[in-house]
């Protein structure tokens, strides 16, 4: 059974505040998306690294990425980035040429800290599973619920404390088999577009019941522009 690593990359990551999608700003001397490539390319369980970017994208060819991540021969590129993450995900399924059984490992472009290791772990415990699963740690810290309404200085107020047990904090990869996964996103798009914020969602509002395999507190998605350090902080610290 074929796996596949899918990794949506047609975001401009507008909370950087920078005019650079984020997949593309400099990490410890290259592009952010290499590390992460470079990890999905370093598990042999997987069959293909699959991009997807952006029809318009500019950034991807001014890169060398045979001097980045050597053989390319696992790699494959695809243009049918659509206008949300569920939508890509959605459009490189599509554009697939694989059996409908194949496992997709779909990665977040700007999750740079994941390792070969915890890719070979993941499959290894979802591989022979009905459904697939997400990496995922469980919640730490307390939980506040933010009232709808803002104080005269324009700050947030606590409404309630929300118990944490039991809550989890979802990853990346998303592990699914190709044409369940496609077909759950085909149905929820793009009526529900705002409820969908991972592939799991997806699988969930179709009754499934993904497994939670537990993940890394340094598996980082860089969303701001204080996560580009930390992640080069955690890149460091990898052996």
């Amino acid at each position: 059974m074929k796996k596949i690593a899918l990794v949506p990359a047609a975001g401009s990551g507008s909370r950087m505040a920078s005019a650079t999608p984020k997949q593309y700003l400099d990490l410890l001397g290259q592009p952010l998306i290499a590390h992460t490539l470079r990890a999905l390319l370093g598990a042999t369980e997987i069959n293909q690294v699959v991009v997807v970017i952006s029809p318009e994208d500019e950034w991807w060819a001014s890169y060398d990425w045979s001097a980045l991540l050597g053989d390319l021969s696992r790699l494959l590129v695809l243009r049918v980035g659509g206008a949300s993450r569920a939508e890509s995900v959605m459009n490189g399924l599509a554009a697939l040429d694989v059996p409908d059984d194949s496992w997709v490992l779909v990665h977040d472009a700007a999750r740079p800290c994941l390792t070969s290791a915890q890719v070979s772990q993941m499959i290894t415990q979802l591989e022979y599973d009905a459904v697939g699963g997400i990496l995922a740690v469980p919640v730490a810290d307390t939980l506040k619920v933010a009232a709808s309404e803002y104080d005269q200085h324009g700050h947030a107020q606590i409404e309630r404390t929300t118990p944490r047990a039991g809550l989890w904090q979802a990853q990346t990869p998303q592990m699914f088999r190709r044409g369940e996964l496609l077909a759950a996103l085909q149905d929820a798009l793009p009526q529900h577009v705002n409820d969908i914020t991972d592939e799991a969602s997806a699988l969930e509002r179709l009754g499934k019941t993904p497994k939670l395999i537990m993940g890394s507190p340094w598996n980082l998605k860089v969303t701001y522009p204080q996560d580009l350090q930390l992640a080069g902080l955690l890149l460091k610290a990898q052996p």
